[in-house]
């Protein structure tokens, strides 16, 4: 009876409002989760061409960067305005914001990890008859996906919070609820779509981290053995006898 009642005391914490509303969670984050997974992926699609047009010619970085840039300071509701004309109030305007949104982010990362590739790795490569597609599939991309994937987290972390603004046409996910709570007062729906909302984020970044610990091994060697050095030269420095002056 106490679990009906806070429906009826409006509390924060309502376990009838899991029970009787759960549907209506599923199909909210179910949206979330695919508008985050389109932008980020649709991203990448167009921030990897770019990223590599930023940096076979160099005439074109500054543009790039600085068009990306100037997509991730516009006010989010400023940019779907400016959408709106284009694609209506559909859930294509909320995909086109996010991945404007997520270029800054994914260009400058790629751009890095493809730039801090060692010239010597490429040299020989090309010594061994690699032409250029093979030396960007087999050699440079493998060495930048560090870099790569952490721009992929930050954007899909970003996008999962931003995602909640598309709201605004009804194409929101979890933020749908969250406007909707507000707007009524509901301050179980308030609560409950925010932490998911939260939840999606962590769980995307720690299930992107996996993926990168998967797909780049090297980086866990590598950092072992940093690790171990380290502590080495920490240990020969305290057992060194102290010099007498």
């Amino acid at each position: 009876m106490s679990e009906q009642n806070c429906l009826v005391a409006n509390d924060w914490v309502c376990g009838e409002y899991l029970r009787t509303r759960s549907q209506e969670l599923v199909d909210a984050t179910v949206q979330h989760v695919g508008i985050t997974v389109v932008s980020v992926l649709i991203g990448v699609l167009i921030a990897f061409p770019l990223a590599l047009l930023a940096r076979h010619k160099r005439a074109f970085a500054g543009p790039v960067l600085g068009l990306t840039t100037v997509f991730y300071s516009i006010p989010s509701l400023a940019m779907f305005s400016l959408l709106l004309p284009l694609f209506g109030l559909s859930v294509t305007l909320v995909v086109t914001g996010l991945v404007l949104y997520s270029l800054t982010i994914l260009v400058r990362n790629i751009l890095a990890g493809l730039q801090a590739v060692p010239e010597e790795a490429r040299e020989a490569a090309r010594g061994m008859g690699y032409g250029p597609l093979r030396l960007l599939w087999e050699v440079e991309l493998p060495l930048a996906l560090p870099a790569l994937l952490a721009g992929v987290r930050i954007a899909t972390v970003s996008t999962v919070a931003l995602t909640t603004v598309g709201a605004i046409v009804d194409y929101g996910g979890l933020g749908t609820l969250i406007l909707d709570g507000l707007d009524s007062d509901f301050k179980a729906q308030v609560l409950t779509a925010s932490v998911l909302c939260v939840v999606l984020a962590i769980l995307a970044d720690l299930l992107l981290l996996g993926v990168q610990r998967w797909l780049t091994p090297w980086t866990r060697v590598r950092a072992g053995r940093s690790a171990r050095g380290a502590r080495i030269r920490k240990a020969a420095v305290a057992a060194e006898p102290e010099k007498v002056a």
